[in-house]
């Protein structure tokens, strides 16, 4: 990226509302701007900050439209740097002329990303709240915006600075250490340094634990559906989205393959997974849908055990099966017991439905609702990025082989090598220009995920 050109992008997309805009930013882009819009009074260049104009763009002796322009002028803009926002009729014809005329005038297209890239590195935003604007603008969920809105605020950002001081402060201790390692002069009770260790070992823990919640938020929980064949899978899916999205037959084994729709529950998107029926047979097909069922159950965040209700036999091998793919710790299960229409007088512990008659759909939902934990994302720190959950991983690793090397009497210089690696990776995640602690390469993961234009 070069600094010191002026870029211009489309930031919506031409052809789809009223109006469409376009940005420019950098040095020199008011004067720039001043040779292509043509105001009644005055000139761009000349504008105070967050003022807005009416203006002429004409293509040679030709008018291309009227315009509204907005300026903003550094270092209080988006990017820090002068910048004019092109309000004009969202015809692909105009923005392509527009677009055109800058590129002759001397701008250069942005990069994807590259605005808020420029924003980072001039200062305005650290990392992790130049990715959450990308997050921000991809959440199709409440639960989604809620936490790219925490990680753009700062809060998220907050959170690894306070791990990260708490590290530092060990290091400096054994770094002290190692300056008066001569006179054997000790500043850092072993003792102490393993508490202190342990304490942000489980922190860590707990951050990258929160990965899974993190992850099935941003992309959606995924919600599995499985049990017996005919025990009404496929009619529950249809039930639950409100239309007929799955085959129902009376015929076992109709469904041969997994098939997932989303929808969206009081601000959280649950993807559910409608799945082959769990039956010993010797079909080779539908041994190959079972078995991808099977990886349903172990993939999902919450699994909708259906079962039939007074088919208790059939029932306990189905548990078995499913059980047996699941890791109670961190999946939650529903035992739903459905057709309860043709049941009545059974007593079956679990929740009772007909999917065919909707009947206590709603305690379904409840149930479901319960078990996605959403309300964490109030309160608590969640991990959404997967660099980011790598970088915690790091961190911890290095943490954990401080811990172990306490006990051993490890010197100083290679407990603060630990230390450092840990405060390394941590700082990855939120670090700010001023820091210059993140590569390159870096950067080009991060901002090559943006659309242009942002």
């Amino acid at each position: 990226m070069e600094k010191n050109d002026i870029i211009y992008a489309p930031a919506t997309v031409a052809g789809t509302g009223a109006i469409s805009i376009i940005r420019i930013s950098g040095d020199g882009c008011l004067e720039l701007s001043d040779r292509l819009i043509h105001l009644k009074k005055g000139l761009l260049s000349q504008a105070e900050g967050y003022s807005l104009h009416f203006g002429s763009i004409y293509s040679g002796e030709e008018l291309l439209d009227e315009v509204l322009v907005s300026v903003f002028r550094a270092p209080r803009s988006y990017t820090g740097e002068d910048s004019v926002e092109i309000s004009c009729h969202s015809s692909s014809y105009i923005v392509s002329e527009i677009l055109h005329l800058l590129s002759e005038l001397g701008g250069r297209l942005a990069s994807p990303g590259e605005f808020t890239q420029r924003a980072f590195l001039n200062g305005k935003m650290d990392l992790a709240q130049a990715e959450a604007v990308a997050e921000l603008i991809a959440a199709d969920s409440k639960a989604a915006h809620r936490v790219a809105s925490k990680q753009l605020k700062g809060e998220y950002s907050q959170t690894f600075r306070e791990l990260r001081d708490k590290l530092q402060e060990l290091a400096a201790l054994l770094e002290l250490e190692l300056d008066f390692s001569e006179e054997e002069v000790e500043f850092a009770d072993r003792g102490k340094l393993k508490e202190l260790a342990y304490n942000e070992i489980e922190r860590l823990k707990r951050l990258c634990g929160s990965f899974r919640l993190g992850n099935a938020l941003k992309n959606g929980v995924p919600v599995a559906i499985v049990g017996a064949p005919n025990v009404g899978k496929s009619t529950l899916l249809n039930a639950l989205l409100g239309q007929e999205r799955a085959i129902v037959s009376e015929i076992a084994g109709t469904t041969r393959d997994t098939v997932e729709e989303s929808i969206v529950i009081e601000g959280v998107r649950y993807r559910f997974i409608d799945t082959a029926g769990l039956r010993q047979t010797e079909e080779v097909v539908e041994k190959m849908g079972i078995e991808r069922s099977l990886e349903a159950v172990s993939a999902a965040q919450i699994v909708i055990a259906l079962l039939e209700d007074g088919a208790s036999e059939e029932n306990d091998s189905i548990r078995r099966e499913i059980l047996s793919r699941m890791d109670l710790g961190v999946q939650k299960i529903i035992w739903v017991y459905n057709k309860s229409d043709l049941h009545r007088n059974t007593e079956s512990k679990g929740l009772r439905i007909s999917a065919l008659e909707k009947e206590n759909l709603e305690g379904l939902l409840q149930a479901i609702k319960d078990c996605a934990l959403a309300s964490e994302v109030e309160n608590d720190t969640i991990v959404c990025s997967e660099r980011h959950y790598a970088a915690l991983k790091q961190a911890l690793e290095s943490m954990e082989r401080l811990y172990r090397s306490l006990d051993l009497q490890i010197s100083e210089d290679l407990l603060a090598q630990d230390l450092r690696e840990a405060i390394a990776s941590l700082n990855s995640i939120f670090a700010s220009v001023s820091e210059r602690i993140t590569s390159d390469s870096v950067l080009g993961e991060v901002f090559g995920r943006f659309c242009i234009g942002k």
